[in-house]
């Protein structure tokens, strides 16, 4: 089976603290961040979308694969905030990393797992032998409707994998996907906000979906919570992981390096890839990881991987993710938080 060859994230600087939204709301800022398990999250800047960020995640997984752009042969972005409806992205992801006018690309949709159905496509076609390099992207600017809890939450970061068969450093052993008709988040076309059904998005809708998948792939590769290193799901808020992973058999230990939304938030596509380049960052050689993403509407990726030798040969030829993450940050005020969002909106 083909793997990961190369990763990368890219995480903005600007950041802005769940007291700061809740001040201008009236809302109580120790009940929010106890209640959605949220610190602060990433912001674009009004330059900033799903391409750029794109671009520089895949110059990073690049790297680390160590070879030549023009070797990849499809580049898939997986994203609900795609900066044209029509327009493709992909297209200047390519020409920006140095790819050819022979690459295959498209925009990848399916609410938050649209990134893992961008790696499941780049797999396929790697194992297929179609292609010998396969590039996926989950990436977004993640709105929410001022005031709603999504504010709080939807945040902006990419992340980037290079797939082919060889010199992997993760193999993947295997794959499933548990998916229904659940209509638990929506947005139609000319909304500008997401709308989603309260608590229904719970029990019925994530945490259907995500056991459903986790179980389903345990299963077909006769493997239990205990045989894995570390374990990843997909982050909508700072609780919801470590519910899904106490229901599985999970300990905290497994999931806290992956676990990266309290100071982040929920980068929608992008959420699990980037808690899956954490995990990267610190793996060792015969590791077995467990990512399961989610996307509303409503649907569940599930990969095991196997860390292999390589590792340890590109983790520091690119910045990690955690140092992306707790360095080098800058606050904004509401303000100018508001700014940057209505000017990004207009331009989408």
């Amino acid at each position: 089976m083909g793997g990961i060859i190369g990763y990368g994230a890219y995480i903005p600087r600007n950041r802005i603290k769940v007291e700061e939204i809740a001040k201008i709301w009236g809302a109580d800022a120790p009940s929010l961040k106890r209640g959605l398990g949220l610190e602060e999250k990433a912001v674009a800047l009004p330059d900033q979308d799903v391409t750029t960020m794109s671009v520089e995640a895949a110059r990073k997984a690049i790297r680390r694969a160590g070879i030549d752009a023009k070797a990849i042969g499809s580049v898939y972005i997986g994203s609900e905030s795609h900066p044209y409806s029509v327009k493709p992205t992909g297209s200047a992801v390519v020409e920006a990393v140095g790819g050819t006018q022979d690459t295959h690309s498209a925009s990848f949709e399916f609410a938050c797992k649209a990134g893992s159905e961008a790696m499941f496509a780049c797999l396929c076609e790697v194992e297929s032998g179609r292609i010998q390099y396969g590039l996926a992207i989950g990436a977004d600017t993640a709105q929410g409707a001022p005031g709603d809890a999504l504010e709080y939450s939807a945040a902006a970061g990419a992340a980037a994998f290079v797939f082919g068969k060889e010199k992997p450093i993760a193999d993947v052993i295997e794959t499933n996907t548990f998916m229904t008709d659940t209509p638990d988040f929506w947005r139609r076309e000319f909304m500008r906000y997401p709308r989603h059904a309260g608590r229904f998005t719970g029990e019925p809708g994530y945490f259907k979906h995500t056991l459903g998948a986790a179980r389903g792939i345990m299963a077909k590769a006769k493997m239990t919570p205990q045989d894995f290193t570390w374990a990843l799901f997909h982050q909508p808020n700072g609780k919801f992981p470590l519910n899904a992973a106490k229901q599985l058999g999970f300990t905290r230990e497994q999931i806290e390096v992956g676990r990266i939304v309290p100071k982040l938030g929920n980068v929608y596509s992008g959420s699990c890839m980037i808690g899956l380049t954490a995990i990267l960052d610190v793996a060792k050689p015969a590791d077995k990881i467990l990512m399961v993403s989610y996307g509303s509407g409503a649907g569940s990726d599930g990969f095991i991987f196997a860390v292999t030798d390589r590792i340890l040969e590109v983790q520091d030829k690119a910045a990690k993710t955690r140092e992306m993450l707790d360095s080098n940050k800058f606050y904004l005020d509401y303000g100018t938080y508001a700014k940057y969002r209505d000017k990004i909106l207009k331009a989408v």
